[in-house]
């Protein structure tokens, strides 16, 4: 039987529930008919122009994407402006779109589980665990064997996908490590949390001057974990193995395929 947006929409509903989501966000079907058919779904972290191109390129019927596109102050879609751009070229191409977003965060293999799933963690736990206690944001887990800080960064630097910005790191090289907290995507408002603050070092994107500066001078004292700061897209982009296998499971028939596409938004890095 052919399968509908609608039936698509069911089934991220089930996979990654949107009462999981923040009050902020925006996920859920953002564009198309609910009623159209879906025989190829496409999966990236971003909705841009690049990946909108790619997904009707191969024929998608349907782009399901981790970023919501319209997120903040969206007053139009004209097609002078980016997101307008990519909304027409979707809809232009018979491709629908859907956003799973902080939904996706939270569940047992959402974007930090499958960073930490990744770096063979043990003991997995949330951060801030949800109304389920399995879930909630980033995650905490032990490594299988300790090792230095220099060590983890560098094996960071083999199961994330290259990006301009590398991984930035502050604390010794061969600082121990072993006990690891972890948020994908912009984590710096986890810093204080005692999960993180209890842990040898914290790995995130995003992480602000002042904050991590703050970090850093309590890891001189003795306080606090070091840090690891990484492509917030390369972090997130992990995940979309898992949630393809996930909708392959969901959905039989439905062909799901993965974008490689670089979405990180620097382009090159000038090293002083």
């Amino acid at each position: 039987m052919p399968v509908s947006v609608n039936q698509v929409t069911h089934a991220v509903e089930t996979l990654w529930p949107a009462a999981g989501a923040e009050s902020w966000d925006a996920v859920g079907l953002l564009a198309g008919d609910p009623g159209a058919t879906v025989e190829r779904i496409h999966l990236a972290v971003d909705a841009v122009l690049d990946t909108a191109e790619e997904a009707v390129a191969a024929d998608a019927d349907l782009l399901l994407v981790h970023h919501p596109l319209l997120l903040r102050g969206v007053t139009s879609v004209a097609e002078d402006r980016y997101k307008g751009a990519v909304v027409a070229r979707l809809i232009r191409g018979g491709c629908a779109l859907i956003a799973a977003h902080t939904n996706a965060d939270v569940v047992e293999s959402g974007t930090s589980a499958a960073l930490a799933s990744r770096l063979g963690l043990e003991d997995l736990a949330p951060i801030v665990p949800g109304t389920i206690a399995s879930r909630g944001l980033g995650r905490t887990g032990r490594l299988p064997q300790p090792t230095t800080l220099g060590r983890l960064a560098r094996s960071l630097g083999d199961i994330l996908p290259a990006t301009a910005s590398g991984i930035r790191v502050a604390g010794d090289y061969e600082r121990p490590v072993s006990r690891v907290a972890l948020c994908a995507g912009a984590g710096d408002s986890l810093l204080g949390h005692p999960s993180v603050t209890d842990a040898d070092v914290y790995i995130t994107s995003d992480l602000r001057h002042h904050p991590a500066s703050e970090a850093r001078e309590a890891l001189r004292l003795g306080h606090g974990p070091a840090l690891i700061d990484v492509s917030h897209w390369a972090s997130e982009w992990l995940w979309l193995d898992t949630a393809a296998e996930q909708l392959r499971d969901a959905l039989p028939g439905v062909t799901v395929t993965v974008s490689e596409l670089r979405t990180d938004p620097w382009d090159f890095c000038i090293v002083q």
